[in-house]
C-alpha cells in the first residue's frame, strides 16, 4: 500500500481541479490527476505536483461513463491501494439564457446531468470500499450557488447542482461515519470557464455589489475544499457557500 495519503481530483487539468491538486500536494498527498480532454493541461498539473514533491496518476476518464469510473478507481487500487480524499470537481455546461427553454436540447441536459450528478455518484461509488478504510474518508463535491439560488449558466446546469446539493446530503447519511460527504458551493470563479463569456471588466461589475467585491480565485475554492477534507472530523452533509456573501 502506498506510504502516503492519495487524493483523486475529477477535472484536474484546470482550473480549481488544478488548484486542489497543488494544495493536496503541498499537504503530502499523493494526487490521481483525472482529465477528459484536456491532455495537455493535465501534463501541467502533473508537474506542477511533482514539484511539489507528490507521485501522480494521470488518468483520463470521463467521468459520465461508468465502466470508464469504474476502471480508473481499480487502476488507483492496483498502483497504491488506497484513496483517502475524493473531490468531484469535473463538471461541464452551456451558457443559454433562462428564458430560451427552446435551446436546451435533451443532448445538452444528458451531458450536463452525465457529467455534473451522474459523475459524482459513480465516482463515489466506485470509490466507496477504499475511503472506508482510510482515516480520512472524505469527498468533497464541487458544486455552485446555482444550485441553491438557481442564477447560472443554464436551467439545466442549475438544476444539475441542485441536484449535487441534495445528493450530497443523501450520501453524507448513506456512507457515515466511515466517509464524510461535503459540497462548496462558488459564486463566480476567475477562470478560465467564465472567460469563454465575460471579460475581466465584466467580471469584475458582475461582482462589484458583493460584501466582498471579487470574484473567487481557484485557489479560494482549494483552500475550502482542504478545509472540508482535513480541516473538520464533525462536518458532513454540508453546502459551504464561497461566493464574497452574494447568496447571504
Amino acid at each position: 500500500m502506498n506510504e502516503k495519503y492519495v487524493a483523486l481530483i475529477t477535472g484536474s487539468a484546470t482550473g480549481v481541479g488544478r488548484a486542489c491538486a497543488q494544495r493536496f500536494a503541498e499537504e503530502g498527498f499523493d494526487i490521481v490527476v483525472n482529465y477528459s480532454r484536456s491532455e495537455a493541461e493535465a501534463l501541467e498539473t502533473k508537474f506542477l505536483v511533482e514539484a511539489e514533491g507528490g507521485n501522480v496518476l494521470l488518468i483520463q476518464c470521463d467521468v459520465s461513463d461508468d465502466a470508464a469510473v469504474q476502471a480508473m478507481i481499480g487502476e488507483v487500487e492496483s498502483q497504491w491501494g488506497r484513496l483517502d480524499v475524493l473531490v468531484n470537481n469535473a463538471g461541464t455546461t452551456e451558457f443559454i439564457e433562462h428564458k430560451d427553454l427552446d435551446a436546451v436540447t435533451e443532448e445538452i441536459w444528458d451531458r450536463i446531468l452525465g457529467v455534473n450528478l451522474k459523475g459524482p455518484f459513480f465516482c463515489v461509488r466506485a470509490a466507496a470500499h477504499l475511503l472506508r478504510i482510510s482515516d480520512l474518508g472524505s469527498v468533497v463535491n464541487v458544486s455552485s450557488t446555482a444550485g441553491i439560488d438557481g442564477r447560472g449558466s443554464s436551467v439545466a446546469y442549475c438544476a444539475s447542482k441542485g441536484g449535487l446539493n441534495t445528493m450530497t446530503k443523501s450520501l453524507a447519511r448513506a456512507l457515515g461515519p466511515e466517509i464524510r460527504v461535503n459540497s462548496v458551493c462558488p459564486g463566480p470563479i476567475d477562470s478560465r470557464w467564465l472567460k469563454r463569456v465575460m471579460t475581466d471588466e465584466q467580471l469584475a461589475e458582475e461582482t462589484s455589489g458583493y460584501p466582498i467585491p471579487r470574484p473567487s480565485l481557484p485557489g479560494d475554492i482549494a483552500d475550502t475544499v482542504l478545509y472540508l477534507s482535513l480541516g473538520t472530523t464533525l462536518s458532513t452533509g454540508q453546502l459551504l457557500v464561497v461566493d464574497g456573501g452574494r447568496t447571504m
